[in-house]
This record gives structure tokens, C-alpha cells and sequence, in this order.
């Protein structure tokens, strides 16, 4: 494997079509496409400062390296990349990639990110901006911490652990998630979705846990949470906190601590569908 080192690369396609390169404390600077379709590349301590610096690659590997916010929509087609101790700056960084392993990455500028992606590891990661993770698929998530609206609308088969998400409209038409040991902060969360599964979770969400097809909460702390389950069905929930309110659940079981209110005013819902139960009927205020 040859080495570039220590080298200013300028100009579009600097490295067009590179092969078999191990390029380290070198700087990518003006020119788009620099690694364009290129393969078998390993990366150290270099910085990119300009566009699509990795589209259409193949066996990528970044280590301790600079995405620079103009690197913008910067790796996208990409197969089998492994991006750790890295700061990655640019928003859109990854659309239709594959194959795709963060460790210990920093991404303040995460807008637009992991879009219709597949193949997804995050470890140690932390993240801010909107939409990420949208429309993409088998996503594996451990230790995460994100800021951003609208986490992971339509993907599918994601797996989280350890995460703090401070999102609103967080996993919207989703199908196939399972959180653990996460806290979840942000309104409406979970709408349209399908088969997804809570543990051991901490959620503060304004009318969250509505319009959900196969919803499991086990373990759960709802804090600050109204509203919820509203024309949900199939739910099995274990709540070891109090619930604000709970309004006209299609079917399945809720158990809480307690509940504050228990809306059903909907004459098509049908109240025998669900059973709730809490530790203490006194706890439960009911409204027609």
C-alpha cells in the first residue's frame, strides 16, 4: 500500500480513482470529488475543507481526521467505511451509503445525516441537527447523545442502547425499534409506527405514544407525558411512574404508578379493548 504524507491536495478529483493509499496529516483544501470512486483507502490525521470528498468508495477507513463544515454532503454511495476519533463538521455527510461504522465521532452539524443508509453502527457518538437517520435501515446504536428534531423518520429495524435523545417528532413511521436504558425528550414522539419496543426507558413527550401499531414500554418512567396513546393499539405497558393522561387507546394493557386522566371520547372506541390498571384506583380521575 502506497503512502501520501504530509501533502496540500488541491484542485477536483485530486485522487480520482485512488487505489491501495494509506494517506496521513494531509489536508484535502479547494476541489470537490477528491476520493471520488476510489478504494482500499486508509486515512490519519487528515483534514477535508471542501465537497463529496468520498462518493462512490469502497473500504474506507478514517481515523483521528477533519471533515470541515464545507465538506458538505460529503459521503455519499459509499460502501464499507469505518470513520473513529474523528470530528465530522459538515451536515448531509452520509445519503445512501452502506456499511457505515462511527466510534468516537463528533458531529455538531448533523443535519440531513444517514439518510436512506444501510448497515448502520454508532458507538460513542454524539450529534446535533435534524432528520438524522432518515429512512434508513439496520441501525445498531450504543452510547449516543443527539439534539435535533425529527430523529430517524421511516427507517426501520434500529436498535438503540445508552442514547439521550432531544428530539421532537423522533421515530415517526418507523417500524421494527427496540431503545434501551435511554432517555427520550421531545413531543410526539413515535407517531405511525410500528412494532416498537421501550425498556427501561425515561420519556418526557407532549402527546407521545400516539397512532402506534404494536407499542411496548417496559419498565418505564413517563415524565410530563399527556395524551398518550391516543389510537394506539396492541400496546403492553409497564410504567413505574405516573401518566398526565392517557386518551382513547384502541386495545391492548396499560399499567401505571398512577394515571391523572383517562380521556375516552371517541364513541367509535371501543373501552373494553384495553385494560388499564394502576397501584392505586384513587389515582385515577376519569373524563368522558
Amino acid at each position: 500500500m502506497k503512502t501520501i504524507n504530509q501533502q496540500l491536495l488541491t484542485g477536483e478529483r485530486a485522487l480520482f480513482k485512488a487505489r491501495d493509499l494509506h494517506i496521513e496529516n494531509s489536508t484535502f483544501a479547494d476541489g470537490e470529488s477528491p476520493l471520488k470512486e476510489s478504494r482500499n483507502i486508509e486515512l490519519e490525521q487528515s483534514i477535508f475543507k471542501w465537497k463529496y470528498p468520498l462518493w462512490y468508495s469502497r473500504h474506507i477507513r478514517v481515523n483521528n481526521s477533519i471533515f470541515e463544515e464545507m465538506s458538505r454532503s460529503g459521503i455519499w454511495y459509499t460502501d464499507d467505511i469505518t470513520i473513529t476519533n474523528s470530528t465530522l463538521q459538515a451536515p448531509k455527510l452520509f445519503r445512501r451509503a452502506s456499511r457505515v461504522k462511527l466510534d468516537h465521532v463528533h458531529m455538531p452539524h448533523a443535519e440531513e445525516t444517514l439518510w436512506n443508509s444501510r448497515d448502520i453502527e454508532i458507538h460513542d457518538v454524539q450529534a446535533a441537527g435534524d432528520y438524522f437517520g432518515m429512512n434508513s435501515e439496520n441501525i445498531k446504536i450504543h452510547d449516543f447523545d443527539l439534539v435535533g428534531n425529527y430523529a430517524f423518520d421511516g427507517a426501520k429495524n434500529i436498535e438503540i442502547h445508552n442514547a439521550t435523545l432531544m428530539t421532537k417528532d423522533a421515530l415517526w413511521n418507523c417500524e421494527n425499534v427496540t431503545v434501551y436504558d435511554s432517555k427520550i425528550i421531545g413531543e410526539y414522539l413515535g407517531w405511525n409506527s410500528k412494532n416498537v419496543r421501550f425498556v427501561n426507558c425515561t420519556i418526557e413527550s407532549d402527546q407521545g405514544l400516539c397512532y402506534m401499531d404494536g407499542l411496548t414500554l417496559e419498565n418505564c418512567t413517563l415524565l410530563n407525558t399527556d395524551l398518550a396513546f391516543e389510537y394506539c393499539k396492541n400496546i403492553d405497558a409497564d410504567i413505574v411512574s405516573s401518566i398526565d393522561s392517557v386518551k382513547n387507546p384502541i386495545s391492548g394493557k396499560i399499567h401505571a404508578q398512577a394515571i391523572q386522566q383517562i380521556i375516552m371520547d371517541d364513541p367509535e372506541i371501543d373501552a373494553n379493548q384495553t385494560v388499564i390498571s394502576v397501584d392505586s384506583e384513587s389515582s385515577v380521575r376519569h373524563a368522558v
